[in-house]
Formats: C-alpha cells, structure tokens, sequence
C-alpha cells in the first residue's frame, strides 16, 4: 500500500496538516516529515509497535540509536535534568537548529525512564540519547500537539542517501511509510551535526551543517550589556567588559572571541546602526577603548537567550527584560553589585561620561571574579 502524501505548499489550512499527521503518529503510523536538514521518518515515542517496525525498516542495530524530538529547550531538561553548563549552552544558541546533541540519559528522573524497554533501547542503548529541535515550523507544531518525543531517523535506507526532497519519498520507500508531508527541497540539504557532550567537554561525531569551528565558537562565555538606547552607557560597559575581560584571559581584548569569551551590548528601545556618543567615545578613548565603530542594535530574542550573563545599567532595564523573558530572571542582574541604577548620562559634559565610566568599571571588576568558573582558563 502506498503512503499518502501531503502536498504542505498546496494546503489551503496547515492546522489541517498538522492535525492529520498528529492523529496518524497517535494512531502508530510512520510518517516522513520536512526539517531544516533533511526529511524525517518519525514515530512516537509512546507506540513501541511502531518502533520497532520503523528500526526493522531501515535494519537498524543497537549501536546506531534512533534520535529524540523535542519541543525546545525547556522540555529538553525533562530528559537530561543534570545537563552541564556547556550542554546548556549549545542547546539554546543551536535549537531550533541543525545540531543533534548526544546527552547523559540515564538521570534517575529522566522522563526517558517512562518509555517502554524497547523504546529505551531503540534511543539510548549506551546510557547516551541523541536530542533534536528542528528548525522547521510545521514539525515544531507537530511536536507541540504531541503526547509525547518523537523517535527520528532520515528518511532513507541503508543504501540510499537521507531525502531532501519530499516528491519522490513515496516512491522510493514504499511500504516503509504511511504518511509523506511533502514540503519540497529542504533548507540545507545536508544532515544535522552530531555533537556529544560530557561535561564540559564536546566532540563532534558527524559534521553536518555546523562544523566543529562553528561549535567551539559558540561553546564559550557570553556576556550581554543593556542600557535604553545602546550609544552611552551599555557601549562604555561593553569596551570595559571585554579590557577587563582580556586581562583575566591574558590576551589581546579583540582577541577574547578566540580564547571562549563574547561581550555584547544592545539597548531596551534602541534602534539599529546608531553611533557611540560622541562623549563616550571621547571617554573611551582615554582608556585605550575604541568606540567608533560601535553600531548600536536593539535586545532582540536571539541575542538574549545567547547569553549566559546579562547585566543592565538600572532596575527598569532588568525589570522589561525580565517580564518578557521570564525565564532569564536568574541570568539577569544590575551592574550594580548593590542593585543601584548607573544614571545616564546622555547629553551631559564629558566629565559626567567619566565618573559614569568609572562607575561601571568598579562593578564590573567585581562581576570578573563573580564568574570567573565560567570563563576558560587563562592563556598560558
């Protein structure tokens, strides 16, 4: 019997689509679906009947485990409670991404343990469970309207390369699948990267899209500024952060991205491409910080949620990042170690720049010892 293919782009309701192939996973069928990577042959985690007809499919053996789909990164934490600060931070710079993380299952209070002993095996027969956001938003829907993960594998046999269209998936694997959502060619054309992490170390078992350089970029410590307009004083803080910063690593200040350190800045109501002001760039340059190149952008979700340490320049700025990104309450402080405002200093004279420098320069100083554990060790 043929699969039933679903043509996504000529679908007048996706909430149709979505809930058709919701009702078929509950139902134990396979289904092949788009990702940003390749497509997907996906079962749910709750019918073992299915995962084991989708492993006898592509003859799979117990040293070559099914991945886990989740919703996101919360969910993840479900699974892997004891995730390391390295596992954290890949997964919320990489998903929804490209990135399969191969985690530490077997927590005592992972959710893993409710699946079913086959099940368990099909995903983590070492101890280890590969972890999985995709990138593509009918898939993520899929997910959120789900009882429970998806198992995924690429929609392929043994001898054939993973699909990255969804227009012959039907003819070329026949009985091996139920449900085809075809979305046509895939967004990279490549497969996921597979990253194992333990502890605070990682490696790279397959690359796919992201190569190892892209992971070691993104596996270090990040730092995020926040003022109001992002040309006074979140600038300043920023150039003081990284000089501070390379003191402590024992580098270059423009050389701290290669030795895992990023400091950023940006601003609750700014807008992008403004210039440092003219004051701080003059103040700046006293300390053998160059601030003319600053282009000012505005706090935006990914550059949030990118980093492990936010610090703001007053309460009020703490407060709008922490009511609309609830979560980030605990990454989330004044510079001020004794939770005062730094004033701005907007449209004042040039000594006002400096004793606001000054100010912030006292406090981050002890923000460097604060999270000296987080920061890699110091360049010999």
């Amino acid at each position: 019997m043929s699969a039933v293919t679903i043509d996504i782009k000529k679908s007048q309701d996706i909430r149709d689509v979505v809930h058709r192939a919701v009702e078929a996973l509950s139902a134990g069928k396979i289904l092949a679906l788009p990702t940003e990577t390749v497509y997907g042959l996906a079962v749910s985690a709750l019918h073992p009947g299915a995962v084991e007809r989708l492993s006898s499919f592509k003859n799979r053996t117990p040293d070559k485990p099914f991945s886990v789909a989740v919703r996101g990164y919360e969910e993840s934490l479900d699974y892997v409670p004891n995730m390391s600060r390295l596992a954290r931070r890949f997964a919320q710079r990489c998903w929804p991404g490209p990135v399969t993380l191969v985690l530490d299952g077997s927590h005592k209070d992972s959710v893993l343990n409710r699946l079913s002993p086959d099940v368990r095996r099909a995903v983590m027969p070492d101890g280890t469970v590969g972890l999985r956001v995709p990138a593509h938003e009918l898939t993520l829907q899929i997910l959120r309207l789900c009882a429970g993960p998806l198992i995924l594998t690429s929609a392929n046999t043994a001898d054939m390369p993973p699909a990255t269209d969804g227009c012959s998936i039907a003819d070329d694997l026949g009985a091996g699948v139920d449900v085809v959502l075809n979305d046509g060619p895939t967004h990279f054309a490549a497969p996921s990267s597979v990253v194992q992490v333990t502890g605070d170390q990682f490696n790279v078992l397959r690359e796919g899209v992201v190569n190892r350089a892209s992971m070691q970029r993104v596996s270090g410590f990040v730092a995020l500024v926040v003022c109001t307009g992002n040309t006074c004083r979140s600038p300043m803080a920023e150039g003081i952060f990284r000089q501070l910063l390379s003191e402590r690593l024992g580098c270059a200040p423009d050389e701290i991205e290669q030795h895992g350190a990023t400091v950023m800045s940006a601003g609750i109501s700014a807008s992008s491409g403004g210039a440092a002001a003219t004051q701080a760039i003059e103040v700046m340059s006293e300390c053998g910080i160059d601030l003319r190149t600053h282009s000012s952008q505005p706090v935006t979700n990914h550059i949030i949620n990118f980093a492990d340490l936010v610090v703001t320049m007053t309460n009020g700025h703490r407060s709008a990042i922490v009511n609309r990104w609830p979560h980030l309450e605990k990454k989330t402080f004044t510079v001020r170690r004794d939770h005062g405002d730094i004033s701005d200093p907007i449209g004042g004279p040039v000594e006002l720049y400096r004793q606001c420098a000054e100010q912030i320069r006292e406090n981050l100083v002890q923000w460097i010892e604060e999270i000296d554990n987080q920061l890699p060790p110091r360049s010999s």
